[in-house]
């Protein structure tokens, strides 16, 4: 098995010099989306609607489903139009493997993903992301023996999740206090779904300011319960960015169902906006609720998103 960190893989990709199968494995949607999009970067623009095929594992498993194992294989054999290779993505890979009813069908088709694992086509770049695989299954260790393999978000300790959140940062031109992503990384530890969600969080909080500070972490953070569900809406109202972040988090920890507290802004919005921000507003709690249903995006991070958008637009 060869295995690349993901900073390693990136650069690979702007190499050119390409293996035939990736498998991206891990917790973190947000960077393996990013190498995902990096990967369909290398065929131009224009041309990727011909040799760019993206398959999604959470379309596979009914009757009705829209995705299969044929559907990849077919779109393996397929040659590439007016570039050198196409690119196969099947995101949540674990889904479709573990999906397909036991038949000759299916039998037949996993014997013939083997057979391209061990001999890949030069003209196509398979690309599998899934949090894991199970290891139960002959085909998990069959592609994690021929595949290049990149694990995303494996943080052991509040060391690793401070020594992430500093990567995070630089990254995307933030200073953060060192003594702010101590006190992150030892309030969530190393949870990066939850690492990423609390630093999307404070980037929308301190937007406009030069550094992000142990004081910041401690006012949005917040505590562990809430005792009025309706306190996020209350805080809109006043345009109170903070308390409205603290408090939907206070929320989402609690096990409230990210539908019913769209629905809640959703109601903020109808009764307690006017004037220009009004329709801004609608199309915001519509892009969020397509995103709950659609999007790999965690929930927790598009309904704070909301929340920020909503406490800058006007009330009655």
């Amino acid at each position: 098995m060869n295995s690349l960190v993901p900073s390693a893989v990136l650069k690979q990709i702007k190499s050119g010099q390409l293996n035939p199968v990736y498998l991206i494995l891990g917790a973190d949607e947000y960077e393996k989306d990013e190498i995902v999009d990096a990967f369909e970067a290398v065929v131009e623009e224009e041309l990727r609607p011909f040799n760019v095929d993206r398959f999604d594992g959470m379309d596979a498993g009914s009757k009705s489903a829209k995705v299969s194992l044929a559907d990849v294989l077919g779109a393996l054999r397929a040659l590439p139009m007016m570039t050198a290779r196409r690119i196969i993505v099947v995101k949540r890979a674990d889904l479709l493997l573990r999906s397909a009813p036991e038949s000759e069908e299916t039998t037949r088709n996993l014997a013939l993903l083997k057979e391209y694992l061990d001999d890949p086509a030069p003209t196509a770049i398979l690309v599998l992301t899934a949090e894991s695989l199970d290891g139960r299954q002959g085909i998990s260790k069959h592609l994690k023996s021929n595949a290049t393999v990149i694990q995303c978000g494996v943080l052991e300790d509040p060391s690793d999740a401070a020594r992430w959140l500093s990567r995070q940062a630089k990254a995307v031109g933030v200073a953060m206090e060192a003594e702010a992503v101590r006190e992150l990384a030892s309030r969530i530890g190393p949870d990066v779904r939850r690492l990423r969600g609390e630093l999307d969080r404070l980037l929308l909080f301190t937007s406009g300011q030069e550094r992000i500070t142990a004081s910041d972490v401690r006012e949005v953070v917040g505590a562990a319960v809430s005792l009025d569900d309706w306190a996020v809406t209350k805080a809109i109202e006043k345009g109170q960015t903070a308390t409205a972040l603290r408090e939907l988090a206070l929320l989402i920890d609690g096990g409230a169902v990210p539908q019913m507290l769209l629905g809640q802004l959703a109601w903020v919005v109808r009764t307690r906006l006017s004037g220009p921000r009004l329709v801004p507003a609608i199309n915001f709690v519509f892009r969020a609720d397509k995103a709950l249903k659609r999007s790999a995006v965690e929930p927790r991070v598009i309904l704070e998103k909301l929340v920020v958008q909503l406490c800058s637009a006007k009330v009655n």
